[in-house]
């Protein structure tokens, strides 16, 4: 028996040595079978990023409205005004705030232009309020409550359940996610308030918070240059949202966005984080509805602009098709199961609805709303020192280089204190000029398109 296995093991050993080849041959070509999988999952990936790549137009397409100050008279006698106002929602408790901010812009503005102000309310004005701000505007003062209908819960919600939604949002630390008034604001701003009676008549809106600050002279009227120039909306900040208020809104403005079969234009595409994920994992993730990513599986990048600050003209807001947008997210429940902001809403509608020409940073205006800012600088031998309209210049920040504001008082010598990420990807389509490589990897972004940032002191 010892020999008859002494024997059989040369025969095993050499069929062993003649299959081994065989398995050799297996497996690398099952290597090659993964390798060519990933290769083109990888190749696919490249090709999916490179789709949603923003095109450089063929020039820039926008630009500041001013680069210096002007004579304001003769700025306001040289073309009738637009049919605009400015609009404040206040509350009586406000006073102090409220009329900080209209002496502010009163003093920086409307001195000189004279529009109209309009006051919104969910309560009844007081008496004192009314009597204090009528006195400190130049132009006409209106006073308004909102009708109920627009301030408050959908007629066809479960107000329980919303309430009990609110609750887990406070309990979770979510941004004014337990303040009621504060979800009620959110939904009037994203697509009620152009309904309010006082508001009907004009065409053009200026918003205006209680408690901001304007830190440089507006010597033109912004009204005139947006009409003039084809310009819809205009803002001053762009910056990141807080992405816990918002996990599912980007996927609903998607939805309808695919419903309306409304292309992924660059403008929209701008508020796109493509994925790298391979398009197996892309789609799951988009099946199954991951926060902040479309259908396809993408993600927003979470950039928007602070509605605090918006000129726009509201028959954009008035247009079947923001209407119709609205009523698809108020539908959806997100004002009240989530926070969505106004901010937030009105971005993505105009990214999805607009061109980028059509939007317009005010690079220009200096504007301060805590705890963000943006002050443009002062202009190099543009600030009409000897004007007797514009008045004494003492303690205005020093001229600078690449400055384009007029008699800006700036808190310090940057130009902004939020980065300027969020602001160069949403300009991106409208900007032929655009950072580097390089300069994007050192945190160098533009003031605004073609516009250098200051260069930091050592």
């Amino acid at each position: 028996m010892v020999l008859a296995t002494v024997k059989a093991w040369p025969v095993t050993a050499r069929v062993f040595r003649l299959r081994r080849p065989h398995l050799s041959r297996r497996v690398a070509s099952n290597l090659k079978v993964v390798l060519c999988v990933l290769v083109a999952l990888l190749l696919e990936s490249l090709l999916h990023v490179h789709r949603h790549a923003i095109p450089r137009p063929p020039k820039d397409l926008d630009a500041p409205f001013s680069t210096q100050c002007q004579d304001p008279v003769v700025a306001a006698a040289a073309t009738p005004r637009e049919n605009a106002t400015l609009v404040m929602l206040a509350r009586n408790n406000e006073l102090q705030k409220a009329l900080q901010a209209v002496q502010n812009i009163e003093h920086q503005f409307n001195q000189w232009f004279h529009y109209p102000i309009l006051f919104l309310n969910d309560e009844e004005w007081d008496a004192e309020f009314k009597r204090v701000l009528s006195s400190a505007v130049s132009g006409e003062a209106t006073f308004e409550v909102i009708e109920r209908k627009d301030w408050g819960f959908p007629s066809w919600m479960d107000v329980d359940a919303a309430r009990i939604q609110m609750k887990a949002q406070e309990a979770k630390n979510i941004y004014n996610g337990g303040k009621e008034s504060y979800h009620h604001m959110c939904r009037f701003f994203s697509g009620t308030f152009y309904e309010a009676e006082a508001l009907k008549k004009y065409k053009w809106y200026w918003r205006v918070e209680p408690g901001v600050e304007y830190t440089c002279a507006i010597t033109y009227d912004p009204f005139v240059e947006m009409a003039r120039r084809g310009k819809t909306y205009g803002y001053v900040v762009s910056l990141w949202e807080v992405d816990e208020t918002v996990p599912s809104l980007f996927r609903t403005v998607d939805g309808f966005r695919r419903a309306k079969g409304i292309g992924a234009t660059p403008n929209w595409r701008a508020m796109i984080q493509p994925s790298w994920a391979p398009w197996p994992i892309r789609r799951v993730l988009g099946w199954f509805g991951a926060n902040h990513r479309d259908y396809n599986g993408d993600i927003w990048n979470l950039c928007h602009y602070w509605s605090n600050f918006e000129i726009a003209d509201l028959d954009f807001f008035r247009s079947d098709v923001y209407r119709d947008l609205f009523g698809y997210l108020d539908h959806s429940g997100g004002f009240y199961s989530e926070r969505w902001g106004d901010a937030s809403v009105h971005a993505l509608a105009v990214h999805l609805l607009l061109g980028p020409e059509q939007l317009h940073h005010f690079a220009d205006i200096g504007y301060s709303h805590e705890p963000f800012w943006q002050c443009p600088g002062n202009a190099p031998g543009g600030q009409l020192l000897n004007s007797t309209v514009l008045g004494d210049a003492s303690g205005v920040s020093p001229e600078s280089e690449h400055a384009i504001g007029c008699r800006c008082r700036c808190p310090d010598e940057r130009r902004r204190n939020n980065r300027g990420i969020c602001l160069n990807t949403l300009q991106a389509p409208a900007a032929f000029h655009r950072p580097t490589f390089a300069q994007k990897w050192r945190g160098e972004y533009p003031y605004t398109i073609n516009i250098p940032s200051p260069v930091p002191k050592p």
